[in-house]
């Protein structure tokens, strides 16, 4: 797609979220609705005497946070994006001085350090960045240089692996 119109059309979708639930977008709060209500159901008594668990917890099902259902449609939607348009295959890309085993564990590694950055700059890129920019929140602002800043910087040592 075309990049100019994908992000004209991401924009539609973050107003239209803003407009229909009063909230931004972001996925970390899918996951964090799961966790708590998984906590919850295993530990009640402790997910309601945590401090963390205590201010997100409500007994009942995740399926009525609209977050799970978005996160459930970015998952079903690349899959299908992917297998209408061929892509849809297991395999590990990776560069020449690389091996998909290093790749994956890097990968991890860095999904991981993401999961916990989003825990303590309270929301993923899409929340922080993404939303907050759209209401000019100066956070948001920031958030987006800090990530893509950091993106820069630590390109520049792991690049060898790709080139």
């Amino acid at each position: 797609m075309n990049p100019y119109l994908a992000g004209f059309l991401l924009g539609l979708v973050l107003l239209a979220a803003f407009v229909i639930s009063g909230r931004g977008l972001g996925a970390s709060g899918a996951a964090k609705d799961l966790l708590v209500t998984t906590v919850g159901s295993v530990a009640p008594d402790y997910a309601e005497k945590s401090t963390f668990y205590a201010e997100y917890f409500t007994p009942g099902s995740p399926m009525k946070s609209w977050l799970v259902f978005l996160l459930a449609g970015v998952i079903v939607g690349s899959f299908f994006s992917g297998a209408i348009s061929g892509r849809l295959g297991f395999k590990t890309e990776h560069g020449p001085k690389i091996t998909p085993g290093t790749r994956l564990v890097f990968s991890l590694a860095g999904g991981l350090l993401f999961g916990l950055g989003a825990q303590f700059g309270r929301g993923c890129t899409s929340g922080a960045a993404l939303s907050g920019m759209a209401v000019l929140s100066t956070g948001g602002i920031l958030t987006m240089m800090v990530i893509f800043g950091t993106g820069y910087l630590v390109a520049y040592f792991f690049r060898k692996l790709w080139i």
